[in-house]
């Protein structure tokens, strides 16, 4: 794989690894026929995102050589972050990036053409491994809401920069409603602040859900893809329903595709006057073991790992699609491991037992295996050494 990047697009690619490193510690990297793809899924599974860049945003693109097969690797996201680690000097002093990845010797070179004629060269070790692709389908959720990443990005401001979740909600007169979410403590007497922040109608370019609808996300990955967005004075695309399942965040032109699929809060706990008033209720009433994997809706809205085998010399693409009535595979190991893993605790990342972790499988066929899919679980990343 050889592709060549020029120009502004140079801190376009090093904006959207910024975003991504706010999901995961991992980068997947594959090039593909439709363009170079970018992926990263959370440790606990409860985040995905990706970006693909079209052929077109490259001033070169080879997917592969004639002959050959392309390759996919996994590489460490500090390591690719390096490279982009300032993007005002990137923005500043670099003229053309050059990422280059060689199987022979595992290395994945990224190359910065600066002024005066300096060159930077990164060699970064890579591992081979399995595609990872989510399984989603925008177009199948009740709610959308798309409008300027400036608009978005303005509310979003006054909340606290350490502020872990926040809830957005379609209040009275069809106004957006961001409010800060705050799990109260019984046995507390402080009364925390709450932000909220309300969006006319007129500020959107589509609105499209009822009175009464609000769903609770990690704030952090939110803010990582509106930061891109602003950048690339792009729109942002918010697509989810019922609380619980999960919420997907696009952005979109004509030289790249950008997801975020986050987990939200199967149980709400709104106390915003605006968003109840004049409201139905949010959701049914609760049941007991609402956290059980068991219970979740995610059968029918499966975010999955997948990897198609390369007979014929077919490739896997990035599917945006999910059938009506798609289910996944059947096996008690998803629900056995994923249940006594715990969640990462850092900052920003969402509290344990609050968000449904994501369902992630693999279906690994690669070309030396015999035919056949199995299901297995996503690797851990600590266990990589």
């Amino acid at each position: 794989m050889k592709c060549l990047v020029t120009g502004g697009n140079v801190k376009v690619l090093g904006k959207a690894v910024h975003s991504l490193s706010r999901i995961g510690d991992e980068l997947y990297l594959e090039p593909l026929e439709d363009g170079l793809s970018l992926r990263t899924v959370n440790s606990s599974r409860s985040a995905y995102a990706c970006f693909l860049f079209a052929p077109l945003f490259f001033q070169q693109y080879q997917a592969a050589p004639p002959g050959q097969e392309a390759l996919r690797c996994k590489i460490l996201m500090k390591s690719f972050l390096s490279v982009f680690r300032s993007l005002a000097m990137v923005e500043k002093t670099v003229e053309r990036c050059c990422i280059s990845l060689n199987g022979r010797s595992s290395r994945l070179v990224v190359q910065l053409h600066c002024k005066y004629g300096v060159r930077k060269t990164h060699n970064l070790a890579f591992q081979d491994c399995e595609s990872l692709q989510a399984v989603f389908d925008p177009a199948s959720c009740s709610h959308v809401l798309r409008a300027p990443a400036r608009v978005l990005g303005e509310a979003v401001q006054p909340f606290p920069p350490a502020l872990a979740e926040v809830t957005l909600g379609i209040g009275s007169g069809h106004r957006v409603i961001l409010r800060s979410y705050l799990e109260e403590e019984a046995d507390s007497a402080v009364k925390a602040m709450v932000t909220e922040m309300s969006i006319g109608e007129e500020d959107f370019q589509q609105l499209q859900a009822q009175e009464g609808v609000a769903i609770t996300f990690c704030l952090k990955e939110f803010r990582g893809l509106l930061s891109f967005a602003e950048s690339a004075n792009l729109s942002l695309s918010i697509h989810f329903d019922a609380p619980g399942r999960p919420a997907i965040f696009a952005v979109k032109d004509s030289l790249l595709d950008g997801h975020f699929v986050l987990a939200t809060m199967s149980q709400s706990d709104l106390h915003s006057p605006e968003l109840h008033r004049l409201a139905p209720p949010l959701q049914a009433p609760s049941t007991p073991h609402l956290d059980d994997f068991a219970s979740d809706d995610m059968d029918s809205y499966m975010i999955a790992m997948e990897t198609t085998g390369d007979g014929e010399g077919s490739r896997a693409v990035p599917s945006m699609s999910l059938s009506p009535g798609h289910q996944p595979p059947s096996s008690p190991g998803p629900y056995s491991e994923d249940n006594e893993t715990e969640p990462s605790t850092e900052p920003g990342t969402p509290p344990p037992k609050k968000f449904r972790s994501l369902f992630f499988g693999s279906i690994l066929a690669p070309a030396h295996s015999p035919p056949g899919p199995s299901p297995v679980l996503a690797e851990d990343s600590e266990g990589e050494g």
